[in-house]
């Protein structure tokens, strides 16, 4: 019997692309949807950038007008007397407030989330990591006045005792030495704001952890390593630049946070050695607290200290995507 050598029916062969559809497709719309959402996307982003120029653009010009005015060092001067003839006003205090506040919230707060995101995503049963997870969201959606109410009737009465041990066993360091005044002081506040940044640095973190390869877990336990082990060699490294990211909307929220700060704080303008005594401020407190009777100069004065925590937000944005960005080998697009 002979055996048919005769090609079987093949599909006819794809024309090659010409030189247009090469182009179209290397600019990645070639349907009307694609070209619509591109312009749409290229468009929010230009628009973005526009408002953020405005704002850049509309602070320095308010600011440049209430700092030609100014009779003192508007970054070294320990007071703010816009309605001073001549007025005199200076961010050292603000400066000083805010960065200390925030290092203490980020301090407590980015292991505790970091913990509790680990615990929800590997160690807790399933029964437990849903009710855990949803009190965490809710926290999140909590008001920062509740926060700032609770804080000051709650959170300030109880503070004296751990006030009180500080001070007895390490207030020999000035840090932690304490006058016996009430505890509205840069501590309390950086523990309050550590407890309103925890559900957002949890609740990313936990996401990010979740998406860890399944296969490098299970890969690590079949070589006989602990828990604790793959979270360390396969969870932590690929949730890495995650947390970073976590970690800076939660600092954002600290630099920012106003009503909470507000009600906590007993502002002064001087620079206190003690975490524990009172005294201190930060830029959205003082801002929060002047504006409704600031003079139309004084609102300048307070839109230039809006102005450099402008400045120092994005500094610490660009820290963190740098940071990231020397890490590509962790993120979830190359796992």
């Amino acid at each position: 019997m002979e055996i048919s050598t005769k090609p079987t029916d093949a599909p006819p062969p794809v024309p090659e692309p010409t030189v247009a559809e090469q182009k179209r497709n290397a600019r990645g719309a070639t349907r009307p949807g694609d070209r619509i959402f591109l312009g749409l996307s290229r468009g929010s982003g230009i628009l973005l950038l526009v408002i953020m120029a405005a704002i850049a653009v509309f602070l320095t010009y308010r600011a440049a007008l209430a700092i030609s005015k100014d009779h003192g060092n508007f970054l070294t001067t320990f007071d703010w007397n816009t309605g001073a003839q001549p007025p005199v006003f200076g961010i050292a205090v603000l400066a000083f407030g805010t960065i200390v506040s925030s290092i203490i919230a980020m301090a407590l707060a980015v292991p505790v989330a970091v913990a509790i995101a680990l615990f929800i995503t590997h160690y807790a049963p399933r029964r437990l990591a849903g009710p855990v997870a949803y009190v965490i969201d809710l926290l999140a959606a909590v008001p920062s006045i509740v926060y700032g109410l609770w804080g000051a009737l709650v959170l300030v009465p109880h503070m004296t005792g751990l006030f009180g041990w500080l001070d007895h066993y390490f207030g020999w360091t000035g840090i932690f030495s304490w006058d016996g005044g009430p505890a509205r002081s840069m501590l309390t506040v950086g523990v309050l704001l550590a407890i309103m940044i925890l559900p957002i640095i949890t609740n990313v973190s936990r996401e990010v952890f979740r998406q860890a390869p399944q296969m490098h877990q299970e890969a690590a336990l079949a070589l006989g390593a602990t828990r604790w082990e793959v979270i360390r060699m396969a969870v932590l490294p690929f949730g890495r630049s995650g947390v970073i990211s976590a970690s800076m909307l939660g600092l954002g929220r600290a630099l920012g946070e106003t009503m909470a700060v507000a009600t906590v704080l007993s502002p002064t303008f001087d620079i206190q050695a003690s975490l524990l005594n009172p005294g201190g401020g930060t830029f959205a407190q003082n801002i929060a607290s002047k504006f409704s009777e600031a003079t139309e100069y004084g609102r300048d004065a307070l839109i230039a200290s809006g102005l450099v925590l402008f400045v120092i937000t994005l500094l610490v944005n660009g820290a963190a995507r740098m940071i990231i960005a020397r890490r590509k080998e962790y993120s979830g697009a190359n796992a």
